[in-house]
């Protein structure tokens, strides 16, 4: 009898240890596609920024062109 709860009680902890390690790999998962999407939203920000600076320096281009004429 003694062996037969033994034994139980090594299966349910060994249960445990699947549960805990499939909820370890389902957030890393997750802290995955965060960070992926982070650096898309990371991404789109800079070439926003990019452009801009483009129009920025266009502007003050022909700012400046129409100063000389």
């Amino acid at each position: 009898m003694k062996k037969f709860i033994a034994a139980l009680a090594a299966a349910t902890l060994a249960g445990c240890g699947a549960d805990i390690a499939s909820t370890a790999a389902t957030a890393a998962a997750l802290k995955k596609q965060e960070i992926e999407q982070g650096k898309k939203t990371q991404d789109q920000a800079q070439q926003k920024i990019g452009q801009a600076v483009e129009q920025m320096q266009q502007s003050t281009q022909r700012g400046a062109n129409s100063a000389e004429n």
